[in-house]
């Protein structure tokens, strides 16, 4: 357990702060999922064929691509893209993109097409009948999507959000290859420094089983919670 320790001798700090990077990724990249989904999960219900189709091209294409190729995309393509529109400017060096925003806009935009779909699916649920009600009451659309709309939503919601968050936990091992010193690649430093890398990588399976499962208790609570009602 030397290996483990804090201080000069042991991998224990820079572990603990890897895990402290992969929480703040991870949140950063859900909560960056929620805006995408907020704003394609309506594209996805309104009745318009071209909002429809860029819902629907949003959700199929970053469902369908693997996860690292975006991340790639996102690291040499946004990197390329910005130097093409400073060049425009007259700036010709090399810029290069801070690799956690990267990292977690890379992240949260595949999150994003999850919990579009997770969204889509918990309106749809809601019976119509709920609608028809709040207009005949001369409801305002605020009023209805909050005290309403959401309520239910979020009901149907949580227990699919909660494997969207075990999805993009799991996601941010993939931002190793931006050099962002997160678990997994604090891991593979270590093991490459102490050469014992099952050591390593079995602790990184340990604590990505520990947040997975803290994670979960938590989101049982408030899946308990809104099973009741606010």
């Amino acid at each position: 357990m030397d290996l483990l320790s804090f201080g000069k001798t042991g991998w224990g700090d820079e572990l603990f702060y890897a895990t402290l990077m992969t929480i703040a990724v991870a949140v950063t990249a859900m909560l960056i999922g929620f805006l995408f989904s907020f704003i394609f999960t309506p594209l996805k219900l309104l009745n318009n064929k071209f909002l429809n189709f860029i819902g629907n091209t949003y959700t199929t294409v970053i469902r369908g691509v693997p996860e690292l190729l975006v991340i790639y995309l996102f690291f040499f393509g946004g990197s390329g893209a910005i130097m093409y529109v400073a060049s425009i400017f007259g700036y010709f060096e090399y810029i290069e993109i801070n690799a956690f925003i990267t990292g977690s806009v890379a992240i949260g935009i595949i999150s994003g097409a999850y919990s579009t779909e997770v969204f889509r699916g918990a309106i749809q649920s809601i019976d119509k009948g709920q609608f028809e009600a709040a207009k005949v009451l001369g409801v305002s659309k605020f009023v209805q999507f909050y005290k309403i709309i959401l309520p239910q939503m979020l009901r149907l919601a949580i227990p699919n959000l909660s494997n969207v968050w075990q999805i993009t936990l799991k996601d941010t091992s993939l931002i190793s290859v931006t050099g962002l010193v997160e678990i997994m690649r604090q891991s593979y430093i270590a093991a490459g420094s102490t050469r014992d890398p099952l050591f390593f990588y079995c602790f990184a399976a340990v604590l990505y089983l520990m947040l997975t499962f803290l994670s979960m208790k938590l989101i049982n609570r408030l899946e308990v919670k809104y099973s009741r009602g606010f």
